[in-house]
């Protein structure tokens, strides 16, 4: 296994420390590599995304990254900045297909900001189109008015084959789960998201298996956090998957939890966690590796189809869970708060 690391900006190379601490503990043969991306490939060859980053990225198995972004690259160029490096990426290896799941462990149901009985059992995927939308929709970009005002212009688009592709994904994976898939639009607002509908109407023909729901992007930003146990799995376009679901991210108690997945249509991936960088606890040690080593996890599972390992690894971290470690992001009174790196060592001593 050839896996590219891209440990990435602020906490990034300290979670992604953890995660490849948990990967060799497994002691299974791999080869890893490291490469800057984001704010650290502008430092190296003043590219977020940097010629040999990319190369390595494209000859790899996988890719395990961090997080990227700090404040101090705000005013730089916007295709100099390291989110352009992240986009970038994604689009070059064609990781149409981002899998985020929200699942709640038992011990941390106190943690959530809803109540236990809420969001207690919750377990849902989401399943985030991501390399089309208003994201990279032409025409775009920031042009002046013949009267000397402003306008700022973004695109959403999707074709047929973009929905039909992510739509496969998302109903794939419910007929391994519960066999229930809803699509989230605004199908009655937006004509690209009407498209959207008929795709994946068309599309529930081949999985009879599978219940189809639709659901208007405002009602389910709602339901979320109303009931969200009512979801199995849940498939929409980038920009509404990028807000739910970092929305579904705090259920959990933090977004700290959540690994995700970029898959291209060979099940080769990227791995991250949810969140991004967080500059501000940079360098102190106590940011919560449990997403990115959870996202190990999934690539053993997605991209190597491994899934004693990976099943190894997510019950480590249940282990640790149970026996009371926490980082401060999800410590509660009588429970050991940990640092960052003694989170890894946790979770390694449970394998």
């Amino acid at each position: 296994m050839k896996i590219a690391v891209l440990p990435g900006d602020g906490i990034g190379p300290e979670i992604v420390a953890q995660a490849v601490k948990v990967l060799k503990a497994l002691d299974i043969p791999m080869q890893l590599e490291e490469a800057p991306i984001g704010g650290a490939g502008y430092e190296a060859a003043g590219d977020p995304l940097p010629a040999a980053t990319l190369k390595l990225a494209k000859e790899s198995d996988a890719v395990l990254l961090g997080a990227v972004g700090d404040w101090k690259y705000d005013s730089l160029p916007r295709d100099q900045r390291p989110e352009r490096g992240l986009l970038r990426i994604r689009k070059e290896l064609n990781l149409f297909a981002n899998l985020r799941p929200a699942l709640l462990y038992p011990e941390l149901a106190s943690a959530s900001t809803l109540k236990p009985e809420v969001v207690s059992g919750l377990d849902l995927m989401i399943v985030r189109e991501l390399t089309g939308d208003i994201y990279f929709g032409q025409p775009r970009g920031i042009s002046t008015l013949e009267n000397g005002e402003r306008e700022g212009i973004n695109t959403m688009r999707y074709n047929e084959s973009e929905i039909r592709r992510i739509g496969r994904v998302a109903f794939d994976i419910a007929m391994k789960r519960n066999k229930k898939v809803c699509s989230v639009d605004k199908a009655n607002v937006l004509e690209t998201t009407e498209l959207w509908r008929q795709v994946m109407i068309e599309l529930a023909k081949e999985y009879p298996e599978v219940e189809l729901s639709h659901m208007y992007v405002d009602n389910a930003a709602m339901q979320l956090v109303r009931a969200p146990k009512q979801f199995d799995v849940m498939v929409t376009g980038n920009i509404f998957g990028d807000i739910l679901s970092d929305e579904a991210s705090m259920l959990t108690g933090s977004i700290g939890m959540l690994p995700s997945a970029s898959l291209d249509a060979n099940n080769k991936g990227m791995y991250e966690p949810s969140h991004g960088s967080a500059p501000d606890i940079a360098g102190k040690d106590v940011a919560n590796p449990l997403a990115t080593i959870l996202s190990a996890a999934m690539m053993l599972r997605y991209t190597f189809n491994d899934e004693v390992n990976a099943t190894r690894i997510e019950n480590a971290v249940k282990k640790a869970l149970a026996e009371g470690y926490r980082t401060a992001d999800i410590h509660t009174e009588g429970c050991k708060k940990v640092k960052c790196s003694e989170m890894g060592d946790a979770v390694v001593a449970a394998l």
